[in-house]
């Protein structure tokens, strides 16, 4: 079946890489789940208070180099989005569920490059949508 091929071609991914597999669910008190939105703007001020009067559950928002993100309750993803559109914005660069790491740590050497090439053999694996890591810079 679909998900047993997928199983074993990341299980497979983690043994040829260097890598370790832990159990379902072992690393997830790692990571936030979160709403994130991104859009082009710089004043994450305004764009807090909007979204705190159209009662959506905001956790952050950033600004930097002319973007903003926002960060959600996993559930008020839909609701931040709709009240950013009402407000007039109209593009996005990202509107999905993350899991965001609640710190993140740094590689170098022989484990950045092994750490690398895990990721890419993972990324390039069709039944895998998406790679979640607490490694600084990914």
């Amino acid at each position: 079946s679909y998900v047993n091929r997928t199983a074993e071609n990341v299980l497979a991914a983690f043994v040829k890489n260097g890598g370790n597999m832990g159990a379902i669910g072992s690393v997830s008190y790692l990571f936030d789940n979160k709403g994130v939105v991104v859009f082009a703007g710089d004043d994450a001020d305004s764009i807090f208070e909007l979204l705190l009067e159209a009662d959506v559950d905001v956790d952050d928002v950033e600004a930097e180099e002319g973007t903003i993100t926002v960060y959600t309750a996993p559930t008020d993803l839909h609701k931040a989005i709709v009240a950013l559109r009402e407000s007039g914005i109209e593009e996005f660069q990202v509107t999905e569920l993350e899991m965001i790491p609640q710190s993140e740590v740094v590689l170098s050497g022989d484990d950045l490059a092994t750490f690398e090439k895990l990721v890419d053999v993972l990324e390039d694996d069709e039944d895998v949508q998406k790679v979640y890591t607490n490694v600084e810079g990914f």
